[in-house]
């Protein structure tokens, strides 16, 4: 039986609500998300608070979790150099997640920072990582086009997946930020893309309505794709995106195309569907 590794992320299902959830709550629900035998946990970012407040408190949260009987790594977002000192000091985390798009717009917007220079800070995030033996996953955002009229082709995508290989990635997923891939385009740039670079762990982080999930799933796994992020009930929406029903991949989904397709995701089913009903809570309030 083949393997599919499962990326949770309540960190993205979190980070956009506006009225802040109690520390202690994350907690109890990042716990219980530990135990459910996802590869990796997104859990929380080390990004500026004034940009994202719901996350003002990952540092607090870190120490907190019960990691003792739970094989899931955890995985941080980070913006910068800075963010990338603070979180590889825990001891906890495994990897740091950078934002890398390949739309100039939405760089400035995300980083306040050009493509060049997000080049240049990966270029000493890399090292840090490999310093304090973290691994570094970036995600290729705006990698199936923009909104915003920036040049956008395939090409451009596989070039810059082969320059991250030469900066220190270990782990690379290709972002539907605004969910405007169709499944082919989705099948055909993960295949480009690890054939260019195939010394980097390929993922997808696909945004998608919930008529059209399904089909992009069944796209990436069709293309070789064993890393796929998701969110318990599909929490998580995209602000950039003009059509609010867009957010991020249901959890479920993923799961019962695994199990049709005989792939073993390593998810004990009756815990994830305690996490479900907890996050049903937390985030219908």
């Amino acid at each position: 039986m083949n393997n599919l590794k499962i990326i949770e992320c309540p960190r993205d299902a979190m980070q956009g609500l506006s009225d802040f959830i109690p520390t202690d709550k994350k907690v109890e629900y990042l716990d219980k998300l530990l135990q459910v035998g996802f590869d990796t946990l997104d859990f929380g970012s080390f990004v500026s608070p004034k940009a994202v407040p719901q996350m003002k408190d990952t540092a607090n949260i870190v120490s907190k979790l019960d990691l003792s009987n739970s094989k899931t790594k955890l995985l941080a977002i980070i913006a910068n150099l800075r963010g990338a000192k603070e979180a590889s000091s825990f001891e906890q985390i495994q990897y740091l997640g950078y934002p890398m798009s390949i739309s100039e717009t939405f760089q400035q917007k995300n980083t306040n920072m050009s493509i060049v220079d997000s080049l240049g800070e990966l270029v000493g995030i890399g090292e840090i990582c490999q310093q304090q033996g973290k691994g570094l996953v970036v995600y290729i955002s705006m990698a199936f086009g923009n909104p915003y009229g920036d040049q956008y082709n395939a090409k451009i995508v596989t070039q810059f997946a082969d320059v991250l290989a030469t900066l220190g990635a270990s782990v690379s997923s290709l972002a539907d930020t605004v969910g405007i891939a169709t499944p082919n385009e989705i099948k055909d740039l993960f295949i480009a893309v690890k054939e260019m670079s195939d010394k980097v762990e390929w993922g997808v982080h696909l945004h998608a309505t919930d008529e059209n999930a399904n089909a992009k799933i069944e796209a990436a796994l069709a293309a070789g794709c064993k890393r796929i992020d998701g969110a318990i009930l599909g929490f998580g929406g995209c602000p950039m995106a003009d059509n609010k029903l867009v957010g991020n991949i249901n959890t479920r989904k993923i799961l019962e195309i695994a199990n049709k397709q005989n792939l073993s995701t390593g998810l004990d089913i009756n815990t994830f569907n305690e996490a479900e009903l907890m996050a049903s809570s937390i985030f219908n309030g």
